[in-house]
């Protein structure tokens, strides 16, 4: 039946009826009490599926019928490690030679031995899987970061690392060392690994170093919860508290849970699970974008673009779809010909619009859909059927196409410059700037900078006419000495896009000649993940605007200097002269602050041992309020010292307690200053012994002045 063979990926797509292998593993002895045929799919260990074959036959549609597929084939998959596991007689993928290695190197890396105590088995083998998971994936491109998939690969990393963290005591970063036997057990299956393997180790170690720093204070934060918890008499840790540990620092659940356990605690689950629910909601909400079924127009086989050739062309269309997303309703048409680029390679859609001639649709965007050239607009053609002229935004296919050309040429100078280790990792290709990331260790200099920049304008001046190879066979275009983009899939034929020396594979658009390009000007340089760099750049218009601004403002700058003959100059002479101001303004500052505190050193009251001192003070900077009341504490014991100060139309209040009073009187000067600073209408806080407060109401100062020594009770 459906529920046990037929497959299909999701609500709409190709699917079928499927046809599983399944392979019992237990003794002989367990087989004569039970027949495996009753165990299989339920989840039993040692009677598992290792192959399943899919029919793909059909495609189901928006409103849930199936139609008929034109072309048919198989999807076939197989469990690599079940399939070791029935191969070498074990009883879990773990014992076989799949995991054994890796697992073995943990237990000497953490001083344990597999086999001796149950969790830290668990640990041991979540370690061993993830390793492979998150290193085939950084290989193969895919870095960890705060978004999609790079959020998933830095999820399963954090909790490799929580494991180890709690099971194997390993405070430190310990995972990228796992990376040669890894690499020992699978480097000659992905030979990735070993090409990768510089990278691949400092990203993992980076991440695990960052992610130990977040549990440190994860758990700093959640001794905090835990004390609230109990001074308000309860033993339940509110969810809210648990999802914001988990959400803002990324403190896994399971470890809060674990940690509350410990200390006779739990947490608020449906709490939890609440708030949880609520960004699930606010994120599907953002994201979520649904599509009705096309509607076919007219019949074609596939669309042919013409985009490179030609940025107009006569089209039809051949099939529609609605689709809503965001609350807005938009439609997508697929034409039998275009020109329009569609987003691919890091470079952004063309825009443009088509032409009946008795209406004129804007074309907002365009991209790709399961190979299929979508163009997106905001309302529909009133006859669908008709001949129409579309026309591309020439403007912003130009700028485009000036900004794709120099990433080929910013590429082969940081090669240069850098060394043969650099790799594109993504780029952002559009109308206003471009967007290179790639793989270097080390922050590039200002003067690396400087020789690409000045490489790449050489190169644009040479004005490199375009070599354009179009369908070659993938082994010819690397012979020609094109540079295939790590983690990027080709097909047997390709497009090789060549200026002078740089040659590199890729299916944008380009300039016909780097002249065209006219100019190129780094903006920033940064780190954006480890072992990872992005650049960012502008080209043609924008660089000479960008240029144009910079000598405005120098000489903007010349003016206000009274036009000197060496600007950098006199700045430098100027800088020097407000340091030495600023010197001379902080020592005359320090000269004011000891004098007044000699004068209210002379106004100390005693009460008991105690010494007391409640005054108001002229400052220029209410932040010299702590600073006053620290050297006053130097000279005095014993001491609360209450300090109000107004500056300008604004007040600010200070409590200093001597630590045996905090103790002794059971008294707290961040609740003090709290309290008394409602008198000013502001608030504040700090630690038991030392607190400030700021308000807006300078008037109240005395008054609040007054409720703070009230409150010490002295």
């Amino acid at each position: 039946n459906k529920k046990d063979n037929f497959w299909e990926m999701g609500d709409t797509g190709p699917c079928g009826p499927c046809t599983e292998i399944h392979v019992d593993l237990r003794s002989e002895a367990e087989r004569a009490m039970v027949d495996g045929l009753t165990l299989v799919n339920e989840s039993h260990p040692q009677v598992i599926e290792i192959w399943n074959n899919v029919f793909i036959q059909f495609n189901r549609k928006a409103d849930g019928s199936l139609e008929p597929l034109a072309a048919k084939h198989v999807d076939t998959g197989m469990g690599f490690e079940r399939l070791c596991m029935a191969i070498q007689g074990k009883t879990s993928n773990y014992d076989t030679d799949v995991f054994q290695p890796i697992i073995t190197e943990i237990g000497r890396l953490a001083g344990k031995k597999y086999g001796d105590h149950e969790p830290i088995d668990i640990a041991m083998r979540v370690i061993a899987d993830h390793i492979r998971t998150i290193s085939f994936s950084i290989a193969d491109g895919q870095l960890p970061s705060n978004v999609k998939a790079g959020y998933v690969i830095r999820r399963i990393l954090r909790r490799a690392v929580r494991y180890g963290y709690t099971y194997l005591g390993q405070h430190h970063a310990f995972m990228y060392k796992l990376l040669p036997v890894l690499i020992e057990v699978m480097g000659d299956a992905y030979p990735e690994l070993v090409a990768q393997q510089v990278l691949i180790s400092k990203v993992i170690r980076e991440e695990e170093e960052s992610f130990l720093r977040t549990l440190e204070t994860g758990i700093r934060l959640l001794d905090k919860v835990m004390s609230e918890t109990r001074a308000a008499g309860s033993k339940i840790v509110a969810g809210t508290a648990a999802f914001e540990l988990y959400d803002t620092f990324g403190f896994p659940l399971d470890l809060t849970e674990l940690i509350l356990r410990e200390n006779n605690l739990e947490v608020d689950r449906n709490g939890f699970d609440t708030e949880m629910q609520k960004q699930k909601e606010r994120a599907r909400n953002a994201a979520a974008v649904e599509t009705g079924d096309w509607i076919e127009i007219a019949k074609a086989e596939k669309t042919v673009f013409v985009g490179y050739d030609a940025l107009e062309a006569d089209v039809q269309i051949v099939r529609t779809r609605q689709m809503k997303t965001k609350g807005k309703t938009l439609y997508q048409l697929v034409f039998d010909v275009t020109p329009f680029y569609a987003e691919s390679g890091g470079q952004l859609g063309d825009s443009g619009y088509i032409d009946s001639g008795s209406e004129k649709i804007i074309i907002t965007d365009t991209k790709k859909e399961n190979n299929l050239i979508v163009h997106l607009c905001e309302k529909l053609p009133a006859d669908l059927t008709a001949g129409f002229h579309a026309v591309v935004d020439v403007e912003k296919r130009m700028l485009t196409a000036n900004n794709h050309s120099a990433t080929h040429l910013l590429h082969q100078a940081l090669r240069e410059v850098l060394g043969t280790h650099v790799e594109q990792k993504g780029s952002l290709v559009c109308a206003d700037y471009l967007r290179f990331d790639f793989a270097h260790f080390n922050k590039v200099t200002p003067d690396e900078l400087a020789k690409v920049e000045t490489i790449v304008n050489k190169r644009i001046r040479k004005n490199f006419k375009l070599q354009e190879h179009r369908d070659v066979a993938y082994k010819q275009a690397l012979e020609m000495g094109a540079m295939a983009l790590f983690g990027e899939k080709y097909g047997d034929v390709v497009r090789a896009i060549q200026f002078g020396d740089s040659v590199e594979l890729c299916a944008g658009t380009h300039v016909a000649a780097t002249g065209q390009i006219g100019l190129l000007k780094i903006t920033s340089e940064g780190s954006i993940s480890a072992g990872i760099r992005r650049i960012e750049a502008v080209t043609a218009d924008k660089a000479e605007a960008l240029v144009n601004d910079k000598i405005e403002q120098l000489a903007k700058i010349a003016g206000m200097l009274n036009a000197p003959a060496d600007v950098l100059k006199s700045v430098e002479s100027m800088l020097a002269e407000i340091q030495q101001l600023r010197k001379e303004v902080e020592e005359s500052r320090k000269q004011k602050l000891t004098q007044l505190k000699n004068e209210l050193l002379a106004k100390i009251t005693t009460k008991g041992d105690i010494n007391i001192l409640c005054e108001l003070v002229q400052l220029i900077d209410i932040a010299d309020l702590k600073d006053l009341s620290y050297q006053i504490k130097s000279q005095v014991n014993n001491l609360v010292c209450i300090l109000g100060t107004v500056a300008g139309e604004k007040a600010g209040l200070s409590v200093l307690l001597a630590d045996e009073i905090v103790a002794q009187h059971k008294l707290n000067a961040g609740a003090i200053v709290r309290e008394a600073a409602k008198a000013i209408q502001g608030g504040g806080g700090g630690q038991p012994f030392f607190a400030t407060a700021g308000g807006k109401k300078p008037e109240g100062i005395g008054e609040a002045l007054a409720k703070a020594l009230e409150l010490t009770g002295l």
